[in-house]
Order: C-alpha cells, then structure tokens, then sequence
C-alpha cells in the first residue's frame, strides 16, 4: 500500500472509530435504562431485600488526614442495618492513623489496621479482606463521600445471583471549581456512566470503580484477592473475576462523591496511571484470551485494542501535520489542517448528542446537573488529546516495568476545594 493509502486508511480510522463507539455505547446506555432504570424505585427508597448479610466497609487510607473523617461519617451512616467499617491507616505520614484512633471511640463499628509502611492499596485491600468475616465487601476511597443508601443498591445485586463477584457504583463529582472539574462532571456521567451501561449491556465491564465497588468475598478468593505489582489494581482484579467466568454488574443508584484533578499535572498523572494500568492488563493477559472459553472477553480487549490503535493513528497525524510546517512532503502525506473539517463537525455533533442522552439518563440522580453541560464542548479538546497522549506515552510504561514491582501509595491532586 502507497503512503497515500495508508495516510487514507490512518484519516478514516480517525473518524469512524469514535463515530462507532459513540453510536455503540449510546445504544447501550438506552438499552440499559430501559431494561434496568426506567421503572426502578426512587434512589432513596430502595426495595427490600430478602436478608440483610454483614458488610464491611473497607476504605483503604494513606495520608488522608484532611478527608478521613468526612468519609467515616458517610460511611457510618449508610442505611443498611449490618454493617461493620474497617479502615487501612497504610504507612501514612500525616495525622491519619492518629485521626482513625480518635474515631474508635465515635464510632463503635469502626475497625482500624494500621500497617507500619507504605505497602499500596491492592495490599491494603488485601488485609481488610482477610481480616473481616463478612461475605461481602463494599470498598471506597479514603478522600470518598458514600451515598446512604449505596450499600443497600449494591448488595441487591449480590442477592440476585451467587454468580456475581462485583458490583461498580456510580462516582460522582465533588469539587467543579475549575473548567477541568466541570468537563470531569459530564465525562463521568455522558462517558463513562454510558460506557459501564453499555458494557453490562453487551457482555462484559472492562473495569469496576476503584473508589467505590462491592465485592463477593469468596470471589475474590477464587482469584487470588488482588494483584500488588499492578497500577491499578481495580482494572485487575476485573479482568481476572471476569476471566473465571464470575459476572460484573453495574448499581448508577450506589452514589460515591469523590475529588478529582483540576490541574493539568495533576489530571496527566492520573490519566498516565489509568492508561498504564490498562495498558499491563491487556499484555499480562492477552495469551489467555486466546482461548474460546474467554470469547465474552474478547469485545471488551478488543475495544481497548482500538483505542490504542486510534491514539497511535492520531499521534502519526499530528506529527505530519507538525513535520509538513518545517519539511515539504508529498502531497500524499500533507496534511493541510487540525481544524475540524466536514468530519470534525459530524463528530461534534454526534458528542454533543451523546451528551444529550446521558444528561436524560443522567438527571435522576443529580437534578441540576444539565448546568455543568454548558462545558461539555471543550471536552473533546482536552480530553481526546490527553487520552491520546496518555495511551501513547503509557504502553511503553507498561512494557519497561519490571514484573513483580509492587505498586504503592502516591498521593492524588485532590482538586482545588
């Protein structure tokens, strides 16, 4: 094939990727709503259960002395009559273990590990899981805000069948300060929120929410707990339950109000590590996936597959369109403009339309939340290329680390507050 050709194959795989996922996942999100949500109860008045089993609450914590004792309090106030907390004070060097001790005596279903140093949240996890006699454990993040009635939706789920090993909840948005936070209010629900619906809908979820996702703790015997070399453990532990043919489900009911990036540095170091984590999922397993067993994998690997392959294909673009301002090329390789031609506004149009969607879907569990889409046209500006740079910059990352490296505590960009 000409240079032409492959120039002409690399443009059009440019555009019709997006196009397509975004039609896949939009379809999906509607199925989704009309199958599950549509005719569920109001958030707060949750159905009855059939029983009530203890539940620990795990929340792993290192140096999260500023949040800890707000996420205690929403975590001791879940409706939910059987439940016990556990807290992981995992090598902090603030005032956090201090802060959990005090807590003891507020809070009699308080349980508190302290661990002697920094030794990461899959570690972390791991000791919580051992530690506790419940069946089931709902985790979320030191700096997380747990809904009231969050338990009680994800442990329907559990209920429903012995073949679910998880349930992702439905983060949520705290701090919306900046233009960063504001786009991250709409990617949450008109990206993500669509994807995880989507997924549910056609077969497999590529990855529970770390900040707030219940567990079957016998599930997670079943693969061995959580892996202490990967970035994220939560991509992982995913994949793994998924490939042992245990079932993901996704609760939007169980709300997690959590604090994300509003500086570009500290938004980079987040996507880089989200992007790595997927990234060494995809190689450590891609041998197994092989197998026919594994087909109701196979959507959920190829789809990230592409997005690799699209960020490659964009990077190549850029750099033409970068070299040709320096370097004359043939025609057959220019690229003459960036800006959004007859495609970009195709493309446009059909984010703006996925945006719609998800804010109808959407406003039941935030009833203002169509304010904060106002920002939503920046999103492919910042967000697509810093996806694509991530994925770029993130394999490589994957390939270079050494097998083994145990990953530990780094502490976030928490927002500006």
């Amino acid at each position: 094939m000409s240079g032409g050709g492959i120039l002409h194959v690399l443009l059009e795989f440019a555009f019709y990727y997006p196009l397509i996922m975004s039609l896949i996942w939009m379809s999906g999100g509607v199925i989704y709503f009309l199958r599950w949500e549509r005719n569920e109860p109001m958030r707060v008045k949750p159905p009855e259960l059939s029983e009530y089993p203890m539940v620990f609450l795990v929340v792993p914590c290192h140096n999260e002395g500023e949040q800890v004792r707000e996420t205690i309090a929403h975590l001791a106030s879940q409706q939910y009559p059987n439940f016990e907390i556990i807290a992981i004070n995992d090598g902090s060097t603030d005032d956090t273990g201090a802060q959990l001790d005090q807590l003891l005596e507020q809070y009699p279903r308080l349980r508190v590990i302290h661990m002697s140093s920094n030794q990461g949240k899959a570690m972390g996890l791991r000791a919580a899981a051992l530690a506790s006699n419940a069946d089931y454990l709902v985790c979320v993040d030191g700096d997380a805000l747990l809904d009231d009635y969050a338990t009680h939706w994800l442990i329907s789920h559990m209920l429903e069948s012995p073949r679910v090993a998880a349930v992702t909840g439905n983060p949520r948005i705290r701090n919306r300060s900046t233009l960063l936070g504001k786009l991250q209010v709409g990617e949450f629900s008109s990206i993500i929120g669509l994807i995880k619906r989507a997924q549910r809908v056609y077969g497999r979820i590529f990855t529970v929410s770390g900040v707030i996702a219940c567990f079957r703790k016998s599930a997670l015997h079943d693969v061995g707990y959580w892996n202490t070399d990967m970035v994220t453990e939560d991509i992982d532990v995913s994949w793994r339950l998924q490939m042992r043919h245990w079932e993901i489900h996704y609760e939007p009911n169980a709300l997690c109000w959590i604090l994300m990036p509003e500086t570009l540095r500290g938004l980079w170091k987040q996507r880089l590590r989200w992007a790595q984590g997927g990234s060494e999922v995809l190689l450590r397993y891609t041998s197994k996936l092989f197998k026919w067993r594994q087909r109701r994998m196979w959507p959920v690997a190829l789809e990230y597959v592409m997005s690799l392959l699209w960020s490659y294909s964009m990077a190549i673009i850029i750099t033409l369109w970068v070299v040709g301002h320096f370097i004359p090329l043939p025609d057959s390789l220019r690229i003459n403009t960036l800006l959004p031609q007859w495609h970009g506004v195709v493309l446009g149009a059909i984010c703006l339309l996925q945006f719609l969607i998800s804010l109808l879907v959407d406003r039941r569990y935030e009833t203002r939340i169509g304010r904060n889409y106002y920002w939503m046209i920046w999103y492919p500006l910042v967000y697509w290329l810093l996806n694509t740079a991530t994925s770029i910059v993130a394999m490589p990352k994957a390939l270079l680390k050494r097998k083994g490296t145990r990953a530990v505590w780094v502490s976030p960009d928490r927002g500006l507050r």
